[in-house]
């Protein structure tokens, strides 16, 4: 009976392909923010892309995005504002290592096609800068998840 047991269950867990695909899926929720020096930016127009597709959101707002191993790409526009870019690491879940014991390289290989393994931050902070102003430094405390890049045009600066 025990060895029957044993094998209903190795046949269950090897049958369970996908195991990030099935607990979260391949879309994932993020919060867009624009910020300035005098704070939060509202109605600024973000366009979000990586290589599964592109999305649109207002600030401040939420879009679903679907997951992938490649970086997403944020730029945010506001009438008197320099464009604000952003880059936003995707980070491989801890489910992902798992999946590799219980549902085996089938499931890791469909959640890592899928983008079901990966994961962004759940905020997405984009600086932005008046018109003819280099953009403000993201705040340390605004969020642990900054990103890798923050550009906005800047007229240059003669040093003396």
């Amino acid at each position: 009976m025990l060895r029957m047991s044993t094998g209903l269950i190795a046949l269950v867990l090897t049958q369970i392909v996908g195991c990030a695909s099935i607990v979260n899926g391949q879309n994932q929720s993020v919060s867009v923010d624009a910020r300035s020096d005098a704070g939060v930016l509202a109605g600024a127009n973000c366009t979000l892309s990586n290589n599964k597709g592109t999305w649109y959101v207002s600030t401040p707002g939420t879009v679903t995005v679907q997951r992938s191993f490649e970086d997403m790409a944020v730029k945010c526009e506001k009438t008197a504002y320099e464009p604000g870019l952003a880059t936003f690491k995707s980070s491989t879940k801890a489910m992902a290592f798992g999946n590799i014991i219980f549902g085996g390289v089938i499931g890791a290989g469909v959640d890592v096609a899928t983008g079901a393994a990966y994961d962004y931050p759940a905020v997405l902070t984009v600086m932005m800068a008046k018109a003819g102003q280099a953009a403000p430094a993201p705040a340390a405390a605004a969020s642990d998840a900054q990103p890798t890049t923050t550009a906005a045009a800047a007229s240059p600066t003669a040093v003396k």
